[in-house]
């Protein structure tokens, strides 16, 4: 059974898989604050639910956004399972399907979800990944990351504007009736639910036309299935592609 680990900079996303398929999933809070200590409670507690418990897990892989993290999470899963985690970073990327053109300035989750795509859906996919950033990544027709576009995530654009105005409350991010917003609960969800479905569509259409081609579109991360249904453009709702991407690397690493 094989233990993948997404830390990301507003959740970790963890799971198990084994014979094919996920067995269970978490997502989790990511707290700084937290010490190693209190993040073994949580998945000693969790993984041990599961049939064959901690014992059953023969592998581990992380990948992490959050660098503070890594170290403390890499000794405590090796000492929680007795086994060493993998870390997908920069000195294993020659081993993957796709090229990562800039090794050093681009997230690893963004590179799990490349070799996930790829692997799945081929070459010419974008990747949407709407968790604290809302980020666009691109594999081209020659299987190598051509790009990436960053914008705000739709958490931290509804936090941005709470804790940056007298007036405007935080809501919750769900679509309003109409475009018009007769609150400002209304308002604040149409400007950011509504108006993020336009960003989205935009940036998909000028990666259309500068590839001069099909692009197929995937989406990921906790609010994709909140904007996906709203656009026209995304063709895929994959909620678990970073975890795929870690299973596959893990894969390519250890080999049966």
């Amino acid at each position: 059974m094989l233990l993948a680990v997404d830390i990301g900079n507003s959740n970790i996303v963890f799971g198990l898989y084994d014979s094919g398929e996920w067995v269970n999933h978490w997502r989790i809070q990511t707290d700084p604050d937290k010490t190693a200590d209190e993040y073994e409670v949580i998945f000693r507690s969790l993984v041990s639910n599961e049939d064959g418990g901690v014992k059953q897990v023969e592998g581990i892989i992380i990948c992490s956004v959050v660098p503070t993290l890594v170290n403390p999470f890499m000794e405590m899963l090796a000492n929680l399972f007795s086994k060493q985690p993998a870390l997908l970073e920069a000195s294993i990327y020659n081993l993957l399907p796709v090229k990562v053109l800039n090794p050093n300035q681009i997230g690893t989750d963004l590179v799990a979800n490349s070799v996930a795509a790829f692997t799945k859906f081929g070459k010419n996919t974008m990747v949407i990944d709407f968790g604290t950033a809302l980020t666009f990544t691109t594999i081209g027709n020659n299987a190598e990351i051509l790009g990436v576009a960053i914008a705000p995530g739709l958490k931290t654009a509804i936090h941005a504007l709470a804790s940056n105005t007298a007036q405007l409350p935080y809501v919750q991010l769900d679509t309003p009736p109409s475009v018009l917003g007769d609150n400002t609960v209304h308002a604040i969800q149409s400007g950011v639910v509504i108006g993020y479905c336009g960003l989205v569509d935009s940036i998909i259409e000028k990666t259309r036309e500068e590839l001069g081609g099909y692009l197929t579109v995937v989406a990921t991360g906790g609010l994709g299935k909140k904007i996906a249904p709203m656009t026209n453009s995304i063709n895929h709702m994959e909620p678990l592609l970073t975890l795929n991407g870690l299973q596959i690397v893990n894969g390519l690493l250890h080999p049966v």
